[in-house]
């Protein structure tokens, strides 16, 4: 399996962060666009599985093999970069600043939100045979979910929103957990199981992944889904992004650094 230990993969996570802030802006757009593109077709292949199989549990099982593709491949999501680019700065990196910080983020978003609407309208043309018949059983499922998951949390007010930014954030828990494991090993098939179990889990429990939902939301609102972009973006993408952002960087990114990289001291035993 060839497996690192924590301080090793830490000082890669580190390492990693600086090299996305100072990557070029076409690298960075190209790399965000695929990942973007890559996850929606994971996130259609598994829903079409969920439906033909009726078994949410074997969508799960195999939605990430998306994930798996996109970091072996060297793509950039933007719930990843939320975690490792803060890092670089916490560690004082030469050359690192928020405006960087921030200003990686923002082209992983627009690029991955590229990616995500690019596969959204070629899956939606695939299920309707270019527009000239309804969507079928999997763009229905596809439609439903996006009501189900905007309106549904709107009946809720507060609660409802404070309930998505929760989920969000559990799901970038468990998605950074993934991208760390893209590190923890040097072999392909250590960093594939890595990488699998934390995915598995968050897609089954349901939890709100911002990139996936870039391709859910707007494939929903093309097949007749009965939401607003208003109502997805209030009601959903804000606080998911921003749960995203909040679970990621303090449940994973800190929490390693803190420990493995900036460890405290040894305790006195005398």
């Amino acid at each position: 399996m060839s497996y690192l230990l924590p301080a090793e993969f830490t000082t890669k996570m580190v390492d990693a962060g600086e090299s996305k802030i100072f990557m070029s802006t076409r690298d960075t757009i190209i790399r965000a666009y695929m990942a973007g593109a890559i996850l929606a077709l994971a996130a259609a292949f598994a829903i079409t599985i969920t439906v033909q199989t009726g078994q949410p549990l074997v969508g799960a099982i195999l939605f990430p093999v998306g994930f798996v593709m996109l970091y072996l491949m060297g793509f950039d999501l933007l719930t990843g970069v939320f975690m490792l680019t803060p890092l670089a700065l916490l560690d004082r990196r030469q050359g690192v600043t928020l405006n960087r910080v921030l200003r990686n983020w923002g082209w992983v978003f627009l690029g991955n939100l590229g990616g995500a609407l690019t596969v959204a309208f070629m899956m939606a043309f695939i299920f309707t045979y270019g527009f000239s018949i309804g969507p079928g059983v999997v763009g229905d499922k596809i439609a439903g979910i996006g009501e189900s998951r905007t309106l549904g949390y709107a009946e809720y007010g507060v609660a409802g929103w404070a309930t998505i930014f929760i989920r969000g954030m559990l799901c970038n828990w468990m998605v950074s957990m993934g991208v760390v494991g893209a590190m923890v090993s040097t072999s392909v098939s250590g960093k594939v199981i890595a990488m699998w179990m934390p995915i598995m889990l968050f897609f089954y429990m349901g939890f709100e992944h911002s990139i996936v939902n870039m391709f859910l939301f707007p494939s929903a609102m093309i097949m007749g889904g009965g939401f607003s972009v208003m109502d997805y973006l209030w009601w959903n993408e804000i606080p998911t992004v921003l749960g995203n952002l909040a679970g990621g960087l303090a449940f994973t990114g800190l929490t390693l650094y803190a420990t493995h990289v900036k460890t405290g001291p040894k305790r006195d035993l005398a």
